[in-house]
């Protein structure tokens, strides 16, 4: 999936560390979303003053990421979670695959019906990004990543002055 994904730049941003996981792994407990949530929280908080306030504050917006992906993987295959760092932000980037809906056969309306239902981004879950990325004054997106996946981005500032 790395070399896939080409929407975006992380070549300015140093790697952190990198999880992959068999997607019916991830999906066989909602536990693992705490738990990833956790080991990735406490490496957003190094180098920081108070790494203790960092990661919890953050672990609420990557948590809520984390969960979203898990509602919306469907697919056989592997899920990544990526951290990135730059003097400025932090990045976590979540990948995974998504069955191309038009390929099988679906009508158009019945696979937009499916991939809202499916990615869980009703107007309820853009307002709640939307909001995360006010919160934590957060760029938070979700793009395509190659042929059949998704990547669900989100650029978070250093900076420890949260609202």
């Amino acid at each position: 999936m790395e070399e896939e994904a080409s929407g975006f730049d992380d070549h300015a941003l140093a790697p952190m560390v990198s999880l992959e996981l068999n997607v019916a792994m991830f999906k066989s407990q909602w536990q693992f979303c705490d738990r990833i949530t956790e080991y990735l929280a406490d490496i957003l908080g190094q180098g920081h003053s108070d790494p203790a306030r960092y990661s919890n504050f953050l672990s609420v917006a990557a948590n809520e990421l984390i969960e979203l992906a898990f509602r919306s993987t469907d697919e056989p295959g592997r899920i990544s979670f990526n951290l990135y760092r730059s003097a400025t932000s932090n990045r976590l980037r979540i990948a995974f695959a998504r069955e191309d809906r038009e390929s099988t056969g679906l009508r158009s309306s019945e696979r937009q019906s499916r991939l809202s239902a499916g990615s869980d981004l009703k107007p309820d879950g853009a307002i709640l990004l939307s909001d995360l990325a006010t919160i934590f004054r957060a760029a938070i997106r979700i793009e395509k990543n190659g042929a059949q996946g998704i990547q669900i981005i989100a650029d978070f500032p250093s900076a420890e002055d949260f609202q």
